[in-house]
């Protein structure tokens, strides 16, 4: 099974041949990523304008190479799936209609990905892992523990009543006045930094539930930041480290909550798997090896590349459902907000709507 996948759901333009073999394992044929960091940077941060244009401009000539690097034909092609949502309206609307013109002219059948789902199935391309296993997805826009139980079947367990954590430390970065993109500025000024040297808050520790929130530990390290004015080099190095610092003991524990939930309704997890661009951060990463050690259980993370936003993820996704004979109409619609499980409502104390909570 060959299946093409479109990715454009923010500021990666992206597209993918995967194939997937009678065993059910993958193999990745050519995964191509354009990122528009140098189109948003100097707005510190992404405009969806912005990058709509660009995946107009850009995405013909990316499906293009990704057939030509994986050497076949649009008629070899068992589907063509694409990221349908959630994400910025504007670029979900531009692949998924891209996706639809390739299927109808070479009479194809679609996928219109969840792109959440597509984060959620990564790790079955990369190992040979088997259902039921516990996800951690954290990036710019999500951040949630979920249940993977089967493809098409999830069970959130917390989420966020704010801020992502790709968010804060975005925004950490922001007010700091460090480059963007925020989080790997934060994560390499932190290295050089004191941990210890402020007491910020560890947000929902203790708590029965699985949720997080970090929209005021950002606000202690502005607050603190401000107090401090003008930050001399050492100061946002310390003030990185310390925010790092409350964000993994926090992670941490919410982590543990969140394993305990799944045990309690699925059994022990086959792993605990983090994806998403926040999963690229080591110490986040030594923090999850920790935590998965502690529940006796295995973490697993895809590599870099396929933890970050991509086409091979979505193609792949495609390829799972094209499996079980999961396919879409030509009316299948973009959607900014996608819940990866239908049933999950927001927490108490939700504050703000961003897409896929």
């Amino acid at each position: 099974m060959l299946v093409l996948g479109i990715e454009t759901t923010c500021d990666e333009t992206a597209a993918a041949v995967v194939q997937r073999l009678p065993d059910g394992s993958g193999r990745i044929l050519s995964n191509i990523v354009r990122s528009q960091t140098e189109e948003h940077a100097r707005f510190g941060g992404v405009v969806p304008e912005i990058a709509a244009r660009a995946h107009v401009d850009l995405l013909d000539g990316i499906v293009g190479r990704a057939m030509q690097d994986a050497t076949v034909g649009f008629a070899e092609l068992s589907a063509v799936a694409a990221a349908a949502g959630p994400g910025l309206i504007g670029g979900v609307i531009v692949g998924l209609t891209t996706a639809k013109a390739i299927a109808m002219v070479h009479d194809t059948p679609l996928i219109a990905v969840n792109h959440l789902e597509a984060h959620a199935l990564t790790p079955r391309l990369t190992c040979a892992l088997a259902f039921p296993y516990c996800l951690f997805l954290a990036s710019g826009g999500h951040t949630q523990i979920v249940a993977v139980v089967g493809v098409g079947e999830y069970v959130r367990l917390g989420t966020t009543v704010d801020d992502a954590m790709g968010e804060a430390f975005d925004k950490v970065a922001k007010m700091l006045s460090l480059p963007y993109p925020g989080g790997p500025e934060v994560e390499r000024v932190a290295a050089s930094g004191d941990p210890q040297r402020f007491s910020f808050p560890r947000p929902m520790l203790g708590r029965p539930d699985a949720n997080f929130s970090l929209s005021g530990l950002k606000t202690a390290v502005r607050n603190e930041a401000t107090r401090m004015m003008p930050l001399e080099p050492q100061d946002v190095s310390d003030l990185c480290a310390s925010f790092q610092a409350a964000v993994l003991e926090s992670t941490a524990d919410r982590l543990s909550v969140g394993l305990r939930l799944f045990h309690e309704r699925f059994g022990p997890p086959r792993a605990l798997v983090a994806a998403g661009g926040v999963a690229a951060n080591h110490a986040i990463r030594g923090a999850l090896q920790e935590v998965a050690a502690k529940a006796q259980t295995t973490l697993i993370i895809p590599p870099p590349a396929l933890c970050t936003d991509n086409g091979a993820m979505i193609a792949w996704a495609g390829a799972e459902r094209m499996a079980l004979g999961l396919t879409d109409t030509m009316d299948a619609p973009p959607r900014a907000r996608w819940l990866l499980d239908a049933n999950a409502k927001a927490p108490t104390g939700f504050a703000k709507t961003r897409a896929g909570f």
